[in-house]
């Protein structure tokens, strides 16, 4: 099957299904990363300013958890909200990130096969069902499993555990990078032209009339990094040549 759309998929349950087979590569990968902390390194700072790796492990199962509220919706009918409320996230974050290596990963395990086993309860039908997330945002049941992967894959880079941007699977990249440029098409970021040579993508953040008068060409991978704030753009270049833009955050 080729790359979904993400805006509205022919089939959502041949996305949904497409998707799933990404995302336990994914879940693999990261818990693989997790099994190999010590107590001592999940107490250190993960890339995510004020979190340790404990914090990013526990969010990701919380995540897992949160999202698999959203199939059950969809399943259901029954409204069942991500999280209870905005506070109770917080607050489930660290009550969890002190906790030692083995019991967080046992945490991400059991939240992951957990949300795995949900989507499996989906009929086909289920995943073109709607439900809301936790920003107010609607969108189709398949769409959750985009989420969780997005969560998975970059929250996987914030560990700082060996695993980096170069290593996101292509596809991964390409589509999380045109779905990221169009969050940054608004006005309070620079209007620039992103460049990736090796697929011959383009995409226009900001907003302006005209041509931008800024490339910043490079990887996908580095492009989607810079974008989302992790990675100073070191990889890129810029024409005409100079500084990298600031940009907003994500």
């Amino acid at each position: 099957m080729t790359t979904p759309d993400l805006s509205a998929p022919a089939d959502p349950a041949a996305a949904a299904a497409e998707l799933n087979g990404r995302l336990r590569g994914a879940t693999e990968r990261l818990l693989r990363t997790a099994a190999g902390l010590s107590d001592d390194q999940v107490r250190e700072p993960s890339l995510l300013p004020g979190w340790s790796r404990g914090h990013v492990v526990t969010h990701l199962a919380r995540n897992a958890d949160g999202l698999g509220n959203l199939l059950i919706w969809a399943r259901t009918g029954t409204e069942t909200p991500m999280y209870a409320t905005p506070e109770a996230r917080e607050e489930g974050i660290e009550a969890g990130a002190g906790r030692s290596a083995a019991g967080l990963l046992a945490d991400l395990e059991d939240a992951a096969a957990g949300f795995a086993a949900e989507a499996q309860r989906l009929g086909d039908a289920d995943w073109a069902a709607e439900v809301q997330g936790a920003q107010g945002r609607w969108h189709a049941a398949w769409y959750t499993l985009w989420r969780r992967l997005s969560e998975v894959e970059i929250h996987h880079v914030d560990l700082d555990a060996g695993y980096g941007s170069a290593d996101w699977p292509a596809r991964f990249a390409a589509q999380r990078l045109a779905n990221t440029a169009h969050d940054f098409a608004r006005p309070d970021c620079p209007h620039v032209t992103l460049r990736a040579p090796e697929s011959d993508a383009e995409y226009v953040i900001g907003a302006g009339d005209g041509e931008p008068a800024l490339i910043v060409a490079g990887p996908t991978p580095e492009l989607l990094a810079w974008l989302i704030g992790r990675s100073d753009g070191a990889g890129l270049t810029a024409d005409p040549a100079g500084l990298l833009p600031p940009l907003p955050p994500w």
